[in-house]
């Protein structure tokens, strides 16, 4: 991305970022059902950004697991 486009910030937990990032590293984004190519990409965008701008693309096995488990428990659905 572009330093000279607007840009926002966004704040993850962490345990959210490593989990995102472990599925959109693991996922087929071919096959992500989307209504426009720029959801596609805007995703591959938010991939890019995580392992870029995060440490996230370090996480172990051990802190996978662990952070799917801490963000399971919080969901509300």
């Amino acid at each position: 991305m572009s330093d000279d486009l607007p840009s926002v910030t966004v704040r993850l937990w962490r345990a959210d970022a490593v989990v995102l990032f472990n599925w959109l590293m693991s996922t087929d984004l071919n096959t992500v059902p989307v209504d426009h190519p720029a959801q596609k990409q805007a995703l591959a965008d938010l991939a890019s950004a995580l392992e870029c701008d995060t440490d996230v693309m370090a996480s172990t096995e051990e802190e996978l697991a662990a952070a799917r488990e801490d963000v399971a428990r919080d969901m509300g659905w």
